[in-house]
């Protein structure tokens, strides 16, 4: 590939399946900034591979006879690119169903040379259509995290080569949280992670359905019961807080009141008025009793991915991605 606009340094792996337009998009946005760009594709059935090949990126189809995961997709793609492209410096990795706001790169890339000792670097993800659906709206708050060093980042992001290689990338055998993850481990050896204010990618997240944000939410738990099994020990404590509030709200109050109410009578089935009063504190905290209820809601969701993780556990099996599209 021969951009116009050459930044040798610079690559990019995207990853998707079944993005159609919306990779085309994808690809638009930076095939003129970068000089190699990896798409990993994990059995699509549409024109996907051939589309992002016409268009001049290196396509790479994942083997789908190990368990599909998008961290094993990154791996690959990068890997991918650093076989061919030795000298990139900085890769940028970003999902198929995102388009990358014009300027990102060159901020992006700017800071990781003024920082040295920064990993990684991601800036402010939106949805295109925030207002189509309340799930949509729900997924642009979400994206709007704190500005400055942080502990974590999401799918997209711009990472420095040599510190991605250091920790040997992702886990290739998460199937969600695989990018806070990483960041766990570059922070133990030293690396930063930052947020800069400036507008990073549009994405699409195509959530119509009450049984997709249902989904997506049983990742959510997914990835905070891996996250606090995998790094939970102190001083990390990674996701502990996030699993315990879900399971205190999604099973452990419903278990007290119904345990208490079979031993000493059904006056104990009063606990669940605490959901009410929760929902009215979100509600004045969020200014929105559609995000209060969803976040309340979003609890039981929470608890049937971290038990699902650990049933996948005990059992001893892989576990399989949970799609919500």
């Amino acid at each position: 590939m021969k951009p116009t606009q050459i930044d040798a340094s610079l690559g990019v792996v995207a990853i998707g399946r079944n993005e159609g337009e919306r990779l085309r998009l994808c690809l638009d946005s930076v095939r003129h900034l970068a000089w190699q760009i990896v798409y990993v594709d994990s059995g699509s059935t549409d024109h996907s591979r051939s589309m992002a090949a016409e268009m001049g990126a290196s396509v790479v189809e994942l083997d789908l006879s190990s368990p599909f995961t998008a961290a094993r997709a990154r791996n690959q793609g990068a890997f991918h690119l650093l076989k061919h492209q030795p000298a990139t410096e900085y890769i940028l990795f970003v999902d198929g169903d995102c388009e990358v706001v014009p300027g990102w790169l060159e901020a992006s890339t700017a800071f990781l040379r003024d920082h040295p000792g920064c990993a990684v670097v991601c800036g402010r993800r939106r949805e295109r259509f925030p207002t189509q659906t309340i799930y949509n709206q729900l997924c642009d708050q979400e994206w709007n995290t704190p500005v400055g060093e942080a502990r974590q980042c999401g799918g997209d992001a711009v990472m420095r080569a040599s510190a991605f290689t250091s920790v040997n990338g992702y886990r290739d055998g998460m199937i969600a949280g695989e990018e806070p993850e990483l960041c766990v481990r570059l922070r133990q050896k030293g690396w930063s992670i930052h947020r800069l204010d400036h507008e990073m990618t549009l994405h699409d997240a195509a959530i119509t359905r009450f049984g997709q944000w249902w989904k997506r939410s049983m990742r959510a738990g997914h990835a905070y019961a891996e996250g606090s099994w995998l790094h939970g020990h102190p001083p990390e404590r990674h996701c502990v807080a996030e699993t315990r509030r879900a399971l205190a709200w999604g099973a452990g109050i419903p278990a007290i009141a119904v345990i208490l109410a079979l031993v000493w009578g059904p006056a104990w089935l009063a606990l669940f008025a605490i959901y009410p009063l929760q929902f009215c504190r979100l509600w004045w905290k969020t200014g929105s009793r559609f995000t209060a209820w969803f976040m309340l809601a979003g609890k039981f969701a929470e608890t049937v991915g971290i038990l699902k993780f650990h049933w996948t556990r005990i059992k001893g099996e892989s576990a399989r991605i949970i799609e919500y599209k």
